[in-house]
């Protein structure tokens, strides 16, 4: 395994994270016993940092990733990042509510979800724009002063409300939607994006010394090489709501997914490889928080540690994924 470090978190976080939303249920082929397994070995192989949140399987995610660590007793072993600020009801409808009420809640479950008295990395989930950022960075303060999180992390803010927020707390990371086909997207799963990436978060996260933490590194499978000729999800999997993979977006995404399945080909390399390692070796990228439905399937992700992409592979991909840059 090979670690990063930053300037605002103490300790070296694994390159290679366990992105945890498909241990909640919400995705096809999730299975109890098997995430358990994939979370001990992931352990085993050296990763240190485990990214999920309380709407993941509404609860269950959560309480899956706590029942894993407490019966390997791997509590101390690693990072736990959860996330506050996304509530939801009986029939699943989302709200964004960052009030100091809800959050001085919100993080008691999760606490107890996860059976621990503290979580490393407390992130907001999504901007709430009914509540004043002073209040979120009072209620964040008190929860931190109570030893009940360590680091307080923004996911999916304008670089603008970060800097605000900066003013009124430390912020330790950022989280983004970052892949070789969404570099400055403009939406994720059909919600407006105030941020670009590329152009905004990772010149940000290098001046300060935050920890960046990229999600969707495989695009939700596809450059990970699985949907060679289309997609069929079953109506249960959240992938369904994404219309990048299943509206009329999904053609272009699609047709560059096959050039750089062939691009793999040629050089030999697995696609999802090819992926992971053009994020890792950006320096602004400090943990890919990467799903795996299977032990076999996180065995591969690691193993993109053992390789470089070399400039001329990095030119031909620059040329594949270069109409990207601004969609």
């Amino acid at each position: 395994m090979l670690y990063k470090k930053v300037k605002m978190i103490e300790e070296e976080i694994s390159v290679i994270g366990v992105g945890c939303w498909n241990f909640g249920g919400d995705w096809d082929s999730t299975d109890d016993r098997k995430s358990v397994d994939i979370i001990h070995r992931a352990i085993d192989l050296g990763i240190n940092f485990f990214d999920v949140a309380p709407v993941y399987g509404w609860g269950h995610s959560e309480q899956v990733l706590g029942m894993a660590l407490k019966q390997g007793r791997l509590r101390d072993k690693v990072l736990i990042a959860s996330k506050g600020g996304l509530l939801w009801n009986d029939a699943h409808e989302t709200t964004n509510n960052l009030s100091k009420k809800s959050l001085m809640k919100e993080i008691d479950q999760t606490l107890t979800r996860l059976q621990t008295d503290h979580i490393d990395i407390y992130q907001m989930h999504w901007p709430d724009p009914n509540v004043p950022l002073e209040e979120t960075a009072e209620a964040l303060e008190e929860i931190k002063q109570a030893g009940k999180i360590r680091y307080v992390g923004l996911s999916n803010f304008s670089q603008a409300d970060v800097e605000r927020m900066r003013k009124l707390t430390p912020v330790h990371c950022q989280q983004s939607l970052y892949n070789m086909l969404e570099r400055n997207t403009t939406s994720y799963h059909g919600i407006p994006l105030e941020y670009r990436t590329e152009a905004e978060v990772l010149p940000a996260v290098r001046k300060h010394g935050q920890a960046f933490l990229p999600y969707s590194p495989l695009f939700q499978g596809l450059l990970a090489g699985k949907f060679h000729s289309g997609i069929t999800f079953s109506r249960h999997d959240i992938r369904n709501e994404n219309p990048k993979l299943v509206g009329p977006q999904f053609e272009r995404y699609f047709e560059a997914g096959k050039k750089l399945k062939k691009l793999a080909d040629e050089y030999g390399r697995p696609m999802n490889e090819i992926a992971l390692n053009w994020l890792r070796q950006k320096p602004e990228v400090t943990c890919i928080i990467g799903g795996a439905s299977s032990i076999q399937q996180l065995e591969q992700n690691i193993h993109c540690l053992t390789w470089e992409i070399d400039e001329e592979m990095m030119e031909k991909i620059s040329e594949i994924i270069a109409p990207f840059e601004t969609l």
